[in-house]
């Protein structure tokens, strides 16, 4: 009976397909709606994911004053860190694989005729381990040139791009404003970060190096400092503000005047506040689909109205109630599972292309998309239920004498 009802649903389709194409819009734009979004959402957050974990695994940041994340560092002019503090954050904290002291500058680069901005960063070995980043060619720093601030730079991948071109940099000198320096090594590239900028536009020198010919001071306004676990972050972070406070000589009640943030949270919330998002985009799509499902309604109580006389006929003839309710219940699922099927397709192809243009991640949640086309059959089934109950409770003689 189901397949005999399948059969005249799907003849019914082709009879109106003006109508039926109209009539399965409303489903289709909501599902895409739904898969779209969703598909972007995910993959927004993944790229959001992605990007943290380039600035460093277990990763904790020191600046002074209370700072916030993310390009614009120290939010006020508390007293910078102090070698002194960095070098008491070494002895005296435990379960961590490096702790690198960092300053840096945004300063013109220039070799030969070609030029431009770049973040230069003053710091040591410590930072390459601390920072996950990786030598792809010539070597780090030697002991010797940190501690005799000697002009030997590492460049990221921008840098080699946009000075060099195709020139090998190793070897090469390029002037860091008003100073020379030696390429030793290249960076391997981490492309943008979470905060929109460029993270291989960089140049690395040893701290001392970066504070007597660049910067002209001893600040260092950073602090990584890499746990050994993510499980041991909570300790290092307690043992950190420990060793600043009774460094920089903060009393008992007083205020932090420096601050240790860890980027795990802050990963933890932007991937929160991601999916928040994807959920409401989501939610909004989804009330599309009751307008679908509002739209199949209509469709199918006028087409029980157009075929009353039908509808008359068959049950005269011995037809039961059951069969008439079957076939009305089935032609509205029937045109709710092609708007899903199609909606599936539109939302991943406008997914696709959207992820294409905005530079994230592809990400396809089967689930999502066998929730999507479950609720277009159940749309189906809950908004054609009325208008086939109506055609199976029609009296036969009326149907009959229905123009």
């Amino acid at each position: 009976m189901l397949w005999e009802a399948f059969k005249l649903a799907l003849q019914s389709v082709r009879r109106n397909v003006l109508r039926s194409s109209l009539t399965l819009l409303g489903i289709v734009i909501g599902v895409a709606a739904v898969i779209a979004m969703v598909t972007i959402g995910n993959g927004s957050t993944r790229k959001v994911t992605s990007d943290l974990a380039k600035l460093g695994s277990n990763m904790l940041i020191a600046r002074p004053g209370q700072s916030t994340f993310g390009p614009g560092g120290t939010t006020s002019d508390s007293r910078s860190f102090t070698d002194r503090q960095v070098e008491a954050l070494r002895n005296q904290v435990t379960q961590v694989r490096a702790i690198a002291p960092s300053a840096n500058k945004q300063v013109r680069v220039i070799y030969g005729t070609a030029n431009y901005d770049a973040t230069v960063t003053g710091t040591d070995n410590a930072y390459f381990t601390a920072q996950d980043w990786t030598i792809a060619k010539g070597r780090s720093f030697s002991d010797s040139e940190v501690r005799s601030g000697s002009a030997a730079c590492v460049i990221g991948t921008t840098i080699q791009k946009e000075l060099f071109g195709a020139v090998d940099p190793l070897g090469e000198s390029f002037r860091v404003d008003k100073m020379s320096c030696t390429v030793i090594g290249l960076l391997d590239s981490k492309g943008q970060s979470a905060f929109g900028s460029d993270q291989d536009a960089i140049v690395i020198m040893p701290l001392r190096t970066f504070q007597r010919r660049v910067a002209g001071s001893t600040r260092i306004s950073t602090i990584a400092i890499a746990a050994n676990s993510a499980e041991a972050i909570p300790q290092v972070q307690a043992e950190a503000v420990d060793v600043l406070r009774a460094e920089r000589r903060v009393q008992p009640g007083e205020e932090d005047d420096f601050s240790v943030r860890d980027l795990t949270q802050m990963a933890n919330m932007m991937t929160a506040t991601s999916t928040m998002m994807t959920m409401l985009l989501g939610a909004v799509a989804a009330v599309s689909l009751l307008v679908g499902g509002i739209g199949v309604m209509n469709i199918m109580l006028v087409s029980v109205t157009e075929r009353t006389r039908e509808i008359g006929i068959r049950l005269a003839i011995g037809a039961l109630e059951a069969q008439v309710l079957t076939q009305f219940l089935v032609e509205a699922v029937v045109l709710a599972v092609l708007g899903g099927i199609i909606g599936i397709a539109l939302g991943l192809g406008i997914a696709f292309a959207a992820t294409l243009a905005m530079g994230v991640p592809f990400t396809v949640q089967p689930g999502v998309v066998a929730l999507a086309f479950f609720f277009s059959g159940l749309i189906g089934v809950i908004f054609g239920f009325f208008p086939a109950r109506k055609a199976a409770r029609l009296d036969p003689i009326e149907a009959l004498r229905h123009e």
